[in-house]
């Protein structure tokens, strides 16, 4: 079984190396969005966490475990635009098998749209929809290891461009209680677009290699954890050679902006446990990235 596993994994590497493309370059983007708010408010990637949030599954199955039988979860999002967002994810453990299963969908409805031709004109109405639905699988090894794999099926429409693809995820767990140490690994979204929108080639999905750490504290109720996505492009600035959108102004040839692109790829995130049934989670990111940005450009 275990020479099995370890050549299921290095054919997910193979397969994975296929599909590097970053930024706007891929297809079915939204499927980088949050589907649980305990993942939003941890920074929106989290694949280390262990909790009975089966939520946190969605994103690494190897998060999913015995405990979440018959646990079903559902999450309603309602953004500006009239942009709606439901997520149902519901598990299952199979004892036969020893195996923990789950399906979901994530789906978004961005309302309607008017649909005009090239003078502007309006010829009717469309719902432009993205969806995924997930069948995940996890199984435990020795004692502190855990594994899963999850099968995607993804559809997207914009009126008379509609699109379809197949993905595969593959992650590792490890949970050491007695150091509250938990460590995760996942290859995402490694898959092909099956059904390309009308007039465009096939494009590449949005490929992310993640690692992710999180540690509580013995004497104190704080964990802290530390994710970083994208370990298989360093670089993910956004790719104009003229503009820097993020500040509005030129970039400057001169500089590589190496502590930018380093930090782009980490999030921290800190939980505060109030009691068994109260916690606090938040997302730090935002103040040690900005910071360390600012520090950077005004060195040089």
């Amino acid at each position: 079984m275990q020479k099995y596993y370890l050549a299921v994994l290095f054919t997910c590497f193979a397969f994975a190396s296929r599909a590097q493309t970053l930024g706007g370059n891929s297809v079915f983007n939204f499927l980088k969005a949050s589907n649980c708010p305990q993942l939003t408010a941890l920074g929106g990637i989290n694949i280390s966490q262990q909790t009975q949030d089966i939520g946190l599954s969605f994103h690494n199955p190897a998060l999913l475990r015995a405990s979440m039988h018959t646990q079903t979860q559902a999450v309603f999002n309602a953004f500006p635009g009239a942009v709606r967002n439901y997520n149902l994810l519901s598990g299952y453990y199979v004892a036969r098998w020893q195996t923990n299963l789950a399906m979901g969908i994530n789906y978004f409805n961005y309302g309607t749209t008017a649909q005009t031709d090239a003078a502007g004109n309006i010829l009717g109405e469309f719902r432009p929809a993205d969806y995924v639905i997930q069948v995940m699988a996890s199984r435990t090894y020795l004692k502190n290891w855990h594994y899963g794999a999850t099968l995607k099926f993804i559809y997207s429409s914009y009126g008379a461009y509609r699109s379809s693809g197949l993905a595969l995820d593959a992650g590792v767990n490890y949970s050491d209680t007695a150091r509250f140490l938990q460590i995760g690994f996942v290859l995402k979204n490694m898959g092909v677009q099956l059904r390309s929108y009308y007039g465009t080639t096939p494009g590449d999905l949005p490929f992310d290699m993640q690692l992710g750490i999180s540690k509580k504290l013995a004497q104190a109720p704080l964990q802290f954890s530390v994710n970083l996505h994208h370990l298989n492009q360093f670089n993910i600035r956004y790719s104009d050679a003229s503009f820097d959108n993020s500040v509005g102004v030129y970039e400057d040839s001169t500089k590589n902006y190496f502590f930018d692109k380093l930090f782009r790829h980490f999030v921290f995130s800190v939980q505060l446990f109030i009691s068994d049934k109260i916690e606090i989670s938040a997302d730090i990111i935002i103040f040690v990235v900005r910071n360390l940005i600012q520090v950077t450009r005004a060195t040089g």
